[in-house]
């Protein structure tokens, strides 16, 4: 088992592609078989698997979000960082904060059209950290 942590930083509200940088320490682990599993240490952010080819999905996913969950809604009691502060919490839960994804043949082995985002609630930069865990048959040579 290998455990890796990384930090992103993010530019405020939006996604931030982050497949390449876990199938990175996937290669780096030298497993060949098993699992990873990606945790955010936060609860102003989450990741999601979605559609990589076309980014109006994810600009979608966050129009839907601005609708269904307002910034400075007045119900909200919790306000203590700004008028993003409520909100981003209700986005996380309401996304995830950990993913797991199969490893096969030393990569990770998602479909065609997904893709692995970091996905920032806050409307300003933030240095989020991830711990990725890596599980599974090391039938190459370690690189680390």
């Amino acid at each position: 088992m290998k455990q890796y942590s990384i930090n992103i930083q993010t530019q405020g509200r939006g996604t931030i592609a982050i497949g390449s940088n876990i199938d990175q320490l996937v290669q780096k682990s030298g497993i060949d078989t098993g699992l990873c599993h990606i945790f955010i240490h936060h609860t102003s952010a989450s990741l999601i698997l979605t559609e990589n080819a076309d980014s109006d999905v994810r600009r979608d996913l966050e129009n839907y979000f601005s609708r269904i969950v307002e910034d400075g809604d007045p119900a909200y009691f919790h306000d203590q960082e700004g008028p993003d502060d409520m909100s981003a919490h209700i986005r996380s839960i309401l996304t995830q904060t950990e993913i797991s994804v199969p490893v096969s043949a030393g990569s990770l082995a998602m479909g065609t059209w997904q893709g692995i985002y970091l996905w920032e609630h806050r409307t300003s930069p933030h240095r989020r950290r991830l711990t990725v865990t890596l599980q599974g048959d090391n039938t190459r040579r370690n690189s680390d």
